[in-house]
């Protein structure tokens, strides 16, 4: 059975920092995307960032609304995803989803969307303050 736990969320002031952890069990994802989404009350889920692995490797990318805020990591070794969030902002708040693919490698941008995610975990709640 698979299962993808996130932990690190949390209450903070504006200007803070976060970091975000998935823990996979189940199966192994290195060869497969894994990516962050979040969503707010009353609000669809969005996209926040991805590890995508292409044939001659990996790439991550990022919604325009956290680059150059939120870094994505993760270690395969341990089966684990990171979402490192510096700079928070009060817009930032929402539960964040930790979400894995299990299919073959498509074109950048179908890892950008939650259909395209096979596993998910339950969410952890980030609360930034004003």
């Amino acid at each position: 059975q698979v299962q993808l736990v996130e932990s690190g969320g949390g209450l903070v002031q504006t200007g803070g920092s976060l970091r975000l952890s998935c823990a996979a069990s189940g199966r192994t994802f290195s060869n497969k995307a894994m990516g962050w989404f979040r969503q707010a009350p009353g609000k669809e889920r969005e996209f926040v960032s991805t590890v995508i692995i292409r044939r001659n490797g990996s790439k991550t990318s990022y919604a325009d609304s956290v680059k150059g805020r939120f870094t994505i990591s993760r270690d395969n070794a341990q089966n684990a995803l990171y979402l490192q969030m510096d700079s928070l902002k009060p817009e930032d708040t929402a539960v964040y989803y930790c979400a894995a693919s299990d299919r073959p490698y498509n074109v950048d941008s179908y890892y950008y969307t939650a259909r395209t995610y096979d596993y998910w975990g339950q969410g952890t709640q980030v609360t930034v303050s004003s």
